[in-house]
């Protein structure tokens, strides 16, 4: 039976949107946790992945453009840009204009270099394919190695039947929420050790295949301190119940996780993963 709710449509006609790109655009954040259910590797869970109403793209600096951009495909499918702060060009959220307060899409691309230009102005965002980027520290880790994914309208996709997909690699994935953990607030770190338990349960069978990802593909294109970090996040972060690790026993509505269940599965995948 295929089950299509408004966000997987949703999500659907932004595929169609990027269809150009499809192989050179990495969905990135808690869409690519979601995708990952979908992915031949993953377990079948008992419960449903986190929801989130935007969708997080990664764009390439160098990204090449034939024909039309990104923002007239994405006007054509009926989104439109939301201006936020002071940038130029401004943080936007494209989001459905027949829609309101839900499906937003952002696009990133890595910042390198300094987080400042000459005469003091902050590297926040740049244009690329005619669509504002916010210019984020180690977006460049989570377009390495990415993984494919298929959708299907079986799976509720109904704009995106057949497209192949790419989603940041989930080892990528993991090790780029212990290197931005310490900017992030106190919610924000409790949602994503729950993004990063749910993630090592979705792989748990194929615990193996995530450590060679490590290995032969992400480890080497890290700088030495950040390698440092995510080999040592298992005991830093995952040694002991923390506030952040209890915060996720109270957010995950509907399932029973205990503290120190949640520090043990986060304990054990990083150590099997990242050595």
């Amino acid at each position: 039976m295929t089950i299509t709710t408004p966000d997987l449509e949703n999500f659907g006609r932004l595929v169609d949107s990027l269809n150009p790109w499809l192989d050179q655009v990495v969905i990135i954040g808690g869409w690519a946790h979601r995708l990952y259910r979908f992915h031949p590797l993953a377990q079948r869970l008992d419960y449903p992945p986190l929801m989130t109403l935007d969708a997080d793209v990664a764009l390439p600096s160098g990204l090449k453009v034939k024909g039309q951009d990104i923002h007239e495909r994405l006007t054509a499918n009926g989104f439109q840009a939301e201006f936020l702060g002071h940038h130029k060009p401004p943080a936007t959220h494209y989001q459905l204009s027949d829609q309101s307060g839900g499906f937003y899409a952002e696009f990133l691309t890595p910042l390198t270099g300094g987080a400042y230009a000459r005469g003091g102005k902050r590297n926040a965002t740049t244009r690329i394919a005619g669509v504002a980027s916010q210019r984020l520290r180690h977006v460049d880790l989570l377009l390495r190695a990415p993984w494919t994914v298929v959708l299907s309208a079986s799976d509720g996709f109904p704009f995106a039947e057949g497209k192949q997909v790419l989603v940041a690699n989930p080892v990528s994935f993991l090790a780029q929420k212990v290197l931005v953990y310490t900017k992030r607030n106190r919610s924000e770190r409790a949602k994503d050790i729950l993004y990063i338990h749910d993630t090592l349960e979705t792989f748990g069978a194929r615990i193996a295949d995530l450590r060679a990802e490590w290995t032969n593909k992400i480890r080497s294109r890290l700088h030495a301190r950040s390698v440092r970090l995510v080999e040592r996040a298992a005991d830093a972060l995952f040694g002991s119940v923390s506030d952040s690790v209890r915060e996720v026993s109270r957010i995950a509505q509907g399932r029973t996780l205990s503290p120190e269940g949640i520090r043990q599965v986060c304990n054990f995948g990083f150590k099997e993963i990242f050595r």
